[in-house]
């Protein structure tokens, strides 16, 4: 650590002397804000004083967000050498060469082997969004002349883990872009925005590239076209064409736990659960606003059950099937509570969440071609929640101006 400080100092030193120079070094100074303490810190008793900070919050988020980066290597890894053992063809990438030449075997049932082989497509596009927002976010915030941070730490984490494991990674870097200044810069940076700009970097990709975001190719990364017995397509998918019945094989449990296809980190609604308990004991993640989803997906789940429908089976499919399909559980935990983008009063928290769980319902029942719905509706709610926020706020003034009026 004290190597890194000695060269960070002289790297400062050289860019002030630098002349021309100068106007580069908020964005070497960016890359390192992450690593020390700074230096200007209060030191009396006259100041409010927390142990929480912008950096602190960032790296907690970031622990929370371990189970699914776990499962995201192996069960990406898993996935792939199943439906190679089935007979699927491994893909004609890089990925499938450097495993080829350590001269590893195709044995799913190698816990090892799963994360080697998952972690070779995970991590590039770890290292693909974390590089691009590095570098887009303080030089964005240079010359937009805004405070410069590492807010984009947790962001660089999301964006890899809802992306399929088959990816190009020039889309990737396209994303985070897009998600970065659109979602984020243009208005302020960090605390400023509106939009998740991790699911705004998602949506981008879904709308702007279909074929690489969606259909039973992107989940797996083999060629399985032409086994016999073997299919790429989520349970989501699945459930939305044949509803409940589709899922009438498959093991509650393994969705549970994450054992099925899908976007690399959003499969696992056990990991999403133990996010859950440690953004909720350090306060970072609102148990109102999962709650809130919780009871929305529960009640409107309920009700298109009892109303049944003769042409859409996606009615039928129960509320416990839906919390472990898809993205569900990752966008309640880590996307909904987004502290920046979600209701800030607690009764607004409740109706936030609530309204998040009627709408992901809503979008996949009713609108079965897209399954998913989890992101547009975070991302529609989001838009309302200082609406939500506003009508509380002024509830509340005019309770006390009753209250204190002479």
């Amino acid at each position: 650590m004290q190597f890194l400080k000695d060269a960070h100092l002289n790297v400062k030193h050289h860019f002030e002397k630098g002349g021309k120079l100068e106007f580069f070094y908020p964005l070497w100074e960016a890359q390192f804000t992450g690593l020390f303490t700074p230096g200007e810190v209060t030191r009396t008793a006259s100041h409010v004083r927390d142990g929480l900070d912008n950096k602190r919050l960032m790296i907690t988020v970031v622990i929370a967000l371990l189970p699914c980066m776990a499962m995201a290597m192996y069960n990406t890894g898993y996935q792939a050498l199943l439906a190679i053992t089935a007979g699927a063809v491994p893909l004609d990438s890089w990925q499938t060469w450097v495993y080829e030449a350590l001269g590893f075997s195709w044995d799913f049932r190698n816990p090892f082997l799963c994360v080697l082989y998952g972690a070779l497509h995970y991590l590039p596009v770890v290292v693909a969004a974390m590089a691009t927002g590095g570098i887009a976010e303080p030089l964005t915030a240079m010359i937009r002349k805004h405070e410069i941070n590492e807010g984009f730490l947790v962001t660089g984490m999301l964006i890899p883990l809802t992306l399929p494991p088959t990816i190009p990674l020039w889309m990737v870097v396209l994303g985070t872009l897009f998600g970065t200044v659109f979602a984020k810069e243009i208005f302020g940076g960090t605390g400023m925005n509106f939009l998740n700009p991790a699911l705004t970097a998602r949506a981008f990709l879904f709308f702007a590239y279909p074929a690489a975001m969606s259909g039973d190719a992107a989940w797996i990364a083999a060629d399985f076209a032409g086994v016999d017995g073997f299919s790429g397509a989520t349970w989501l998918a699945a459930a939305a064409v044949d509803g409940e019945a589709a899922l009438a094989g498959a093991s509650w449990m393994d969705a549970f736990l994450g054992f099925v296809p899908g976007s690399m980190g959003e499969t696992s609604a056990l990991g999403c659960l133990l996010g859950a308990f440690l953004l909720i004991w350090t306060g970072i993640g609102s148990w109102r606003t999962m709650a809130g989803v919780v009871a929305g997906t529960i009640a409107m789940a309920g009700v298109l059950n009892v109303i049944g429908s003769d042409t859409n089976p996606m009615f039928g499919v129960p509320w416990y099937w839906h919390a472990v399909l898809g993205g569900w559980a990752f966008g309640a935990v880590y996307m909904a509570t987004d502290p920046v983008s979600s209701a800030f009063t607690n009764q607004g928290k409740l109706i936030y969440g609530a309204l998040i769980g009627v709408l992901v319902i809503l979008i996949r029942v009713v609108n079965p071609a897209y399954p998913e719905g989890m992101m547009l509706a975070i991302l529609f709610m989001n838009m309302f929640a200082p609406l939500i926020d506003h009508f509380f706020v002024q509830a509340n003034i005019r309770r006390r101006e009753a209250r204190y009026a002479a």
